[in-house]
């Protein structure tokens, strides 16, 4: 996909293309748009490099109460009878 931005509304922002791909993928994400490993996808980055960005960023982890039940599932399913 290519996206044209006028330069008069972002060329004073002197994003790079890698810049501009972070930026939309940490506004995806934050929209609750894309997952975690999709919106690392999106930037063209490692999902731990992506991880690291949102956390410095102070950008929470989209992790719900089904999340977290469904990993408690998972643990259980795991686990010697």
């Amino acid at each position: 996909m290519t996206i044209e931005l006028p330069d008069k509304e972002v060329g004073s922002l002197h994003l790079t293309p890698a810049q501009a791909r972070l930026e939309l993928a940490i506004g995806l994400y934050a929209g609750r748009q894309v997952t975690l490993g999709r919106a690392a996808k999106v930037a063209g980055i490692p999902y731990p490099e992506f991880m690291h960005e949102i956390g410095r960023r102070g950008i929470l982890i989209n992790y719900t109460v089904a999340d977290a039940q469904a990993d408690v599932e998972t643990v259980r399913k795991m686990l010697p009878r």
